[in-house]
């Protein structure tokens, strides 16, 4: 590499896993479009169900995922909290250090926070927020 090479070299895109209830989903095919804009500070890894796994093997495979993300966005709202799935992503995030981030999809229609997400920044969703909070990441 030449010594000004890196001043040129592009930005890398971040790995971000996203968690969400399946009663979410559609926020989740919104973020993904939002991942696919040319200027997109970040790329998703889905790690939707395709098939019926057995619990244990998509635990497996979700935390090989989750370990190969530079961090973890979680789409809160009514339905985060009761979510068994987000909540075991989310612990599995905590166990492995992944930087995490909440963001909440309703301005004024937020859930419950769920305790994994304690002491973890929480936003709103803009695409502004969203930017700024993946490249802590």
């Amino acid at each position: 590499m030449g010594l000004f090479d890196w001043f040129f070299e592009e930005e890398k895109k971040k790995k971000v896993f996203i968690s969400f209830a399946i009663e979410d989903v559609k926020y989740r095919d919104f973020l993904v479009q939002q991942a696919k804009r040319e200027k997109s500070p970040f790329e998703f890894i889905d790690m939707s169900a395709k098939k019926a796994w057995k619990q244990s093997e998509w635990q497996k495979r979700c935390r090989t995922k989750i370990k190969r993300c530079d961090g973890v966005i979680v789409l809160l709202s009514k339905n985060t909290y009761h979510a068994s799935g987000v909540r075991w992503e989310m612990k599995c995030a905590n166990e492995e250090k992944i930087k995490m981030i909440g963001m909440h999809i309703k301005k004024n229609d937020k859930g419950a926070i769920p305790p994994e997400l304690n002491r973890k920044r929480k936003i709103t969703w803009t695409w502004e927020n969203l930017e700024k909070a993946i490249k802590t990441f």
